[in-house]
C-alpha cells in the first residue's frame, strides 16, 4: 500500500495511468467564472486519478495530485500543473 507524500515538490513531471484526458468534473468552487478543480481521468476507465486545483484564483493550477494505482490515496503531490495543464474551454454563459 502507497503512503501520501509528506511534501510537495517544486516543477516535478507527474506520471498518470495513462495518455488520455477524460474530465470527469469541473469545479469553480468560488463563483469566480473560473475553474478552481479538474478531476480527469487518464485511462479512460471511469476512474479519476489526477486531481488539480487552483488555490489562489488566478486561474492557474498551483497543486496537482496523481492516484496512480487509484486506491483513494494520493501517490504524488506536485506544486504546479505537473506538466499536465488543463485544457482551456470557450467561455460559458451563466444563466
Amino acid at each position: 500500500m502507497s503512503q501520501a507524500p509528506e511534501s510537495v515538490t517544486d516543477g516535478e513531471i507527474v506520471e498518470t495511468r495513462g495518455d488520455e484526458r477524460v474530465e470527469l468534473l469541473r469545479a469553480d468552487t468560488n463563483n469566480d467564472g473560473q475553474t478552481d478543480v479538474w478531476v480527469v481521468d487518464t485511462d479512460g476507465d471511469g476512474k479519476a486519478d489526477l486531481f488539480q486545483f487552483d488555490t489562489d484564483g488566478d486561474g492557474k493550477v498551483d497543486i496537482t495530485m496523481v492516484d496512480i494505482d487509484e486506491d483513494g490515496q494520493p501517490d504524488e503531490v506536485v506544486d504546479g500543473d505537473g506538466g499536465l495543464p488543463p485544457e482551456q474551454l470557450p467561455p460559458t454563459v451563466q444563466v
